[in-house]
Parts: structure tokens; sequence; C-alpha cells
């Protein structure tokens, strides 16, 4: 589904490209298994496709993110934000090239993690958006659907910074501020087979599109 909600269409290119799919939710909601689920099923069917994952804790940025998320570092909530958008767009180029190339990126967590974490801590929506503006914008959301109590269930919980029950409270209140007709709401409590079947279905036509020559877009509506 196209929206003008969630972007802005500035490109005009009609070549074929790659897709850019995003996974949201709650930590432990299910992203990752189901991101690297997403990434075989696209590659078996012949599409070149790639697994990214924000933060993306390799670069410099993402290790002082990294310390920050193990309770390792404390920093001021706008600082943090920062390096977090910083951390996308220090790979910003590289995700353009990839697209462009033809490549599908699946993408585990983006900027609506981000506007939704801290948002979540007080901060204001609207200047959570803004480091965002001119990152590239989704072909598709996918929004793993989970009520915080059933992820606090969850093997592991409770390892990093964010992981506090009445935290991913709030921080559920903000994806759902977040969230317009353009993403695709997934019940994250179904079977696991269940919810892969359902992401599949979703995100084919979307990089079908992309192969046809959909434009890219970019973030944020202003």
């Amino acid at each position: 589904m196209e929206s003008s909600s969630n972007c802005n269409l500035r490109a005009s290119s009609s070549e074929s490209r790659g897709a850019l799919i995003v996974l949201e939710g709650l930590d432990r909601s299910g992203k990752t298994s189901q991101s690297s689920r997403l990434l075989s099923y696209l590659a078996g069917l012949g599409h070149s496709t790639e697994l990214w994952r924000f933060p993306d804790r390799s670069t410099s940025v993402g290790q002082m993110i990294s310390a920050y998320l193990s309770n390792k570092s404390h920093l001021d909530d706008r600082t943090i934000h920062l390096l977090f958008s910083a951390n996308r767009w220090e790979k910003r180029s590289l995700m353009e090239t990839q697209l462009k190339n033809g490549t599908t990126l699946v993408v585990d967590r983006y900027s609506y993690s981000g506007v939704a974490f801290s948002s979540a801590k007080g901060l204001d929506i609207e200047w959570c958006k803004a480091p965002e503006v001119g990152l590239l914008a989704p072909d598709i959301v996918l929004y793993l659907d989970i009520p915080p109590e059933k992820a606090a269930e969850r093997g592991g919980y409770g390892g990093e910074r964010y992981e506090q029950l009445e935290f991913q409270k709030k921080v559920a209140k903000c994806y759902q501020a977040l969230c317009d007709s353009s993403w695709k709401v997934i019940d994250a409590c179904q079977p696991i087979e269940d919810i892969e079947k359902q992401l599949q279905d979703a995100v084919l036509d979307h990089v079908m599109a992309c192969e046809r020559g959909r434009p890219l877009s970019y973030l944020w509506p202003r």
C-alpha cells in the first residue's frame, strides 16, 4: 500500500531496485528471528537480499550505543537519541547504493524505534523525528504486535537497559501514535510459522513493485 503519510516522494527514477522492508516492535517481539526467516524466503525466490539491524554495533557510533544499552555508560536522553540517528545516517549512503543495485534490505529496527523509544522517555515526538528527515523511507513497515506483558515472559528479557516492563508499555503507546495505514500489523502471539507466512504474503507485492521501478521515498512528512 502506498501512503504519503509516512514519507515524502522525491525521486522520479523508474529503474528497478530492491525493496526496503522494516520490521518493528517491542523488545522480544520476535523481530530478529522473523527477519532471518524472511531473508531466507526472499533469497529462496531468487531475490538478492541482505539482513540489516539497527543499531549497527560494528561502527564507532554503534559501539557507543552498545555500551549505553548494556548499562556500561550513561548519556543524556537527547544525546543517545542523536547517536541512534547518526548510526542510521552513517549507513544511509550504502543503503541507497544497495537498493539501487537491486538488493532488497530486510531491516530489524529503523527510525520508528528511535522515535518510539525516545518519546517514551518524554521527549517531544516531533523533536525525535527531526534528525530522521531525509533518511530513506521503507516500502513497508511490518509491526510485530505483542502485549508488553507477554514479551516480558520470553527468554532473555531484561538483559539490556530498555527491557523493563513499565517502559515497554510506554513504548507500545508511542508505536501506536506512529502507526498508520501503510503499516502491516501482525499479531506476534501467533505460532511462529503463522507469523512467518503473513510476513511473506505482506512483502511480495512491495518487492515486485520496486523491481518494476517504484521510486525511492524519504522520511519524514512535514
